[in-house]
């Protein structure tokens, strides 16, 4: 049916695309994963000093440690 050479460009363009495709989904996985990780709002309690970090949007949120509420850094 085919000959070598036919079946060797096949079979080659089958494992790029495999290789085409995993590349594609593990890139778009890390770029959602650092995207949810890098937008997330930056606190300071003014009663113990301490930094953290909340989900993005949140302007209020108690602190961890003591649980004072702070409002939000801003920049």
């Amino acid at each position: 049916m085919f000959d070598l050479t036919t079946g060797t460009v096949i079979y080659c363009l089958l494992v790029a695309a495999v290789f085409l495709s995993l590349w594609l989904y593990y890139d778009r996985r890390e770029h959602r994963r650092f995207e949810l990780e890098r937008r997330k709002t930056v606190f300071h309690c003014i009663r113990c000093d301490q930094l953290y970090t909340a989900p993005a949007g949140t302007e209020l949120c108690p602190c961890p440690r003591c649980q004072h509420q702070n409002t939000r850094l801003k920049f």
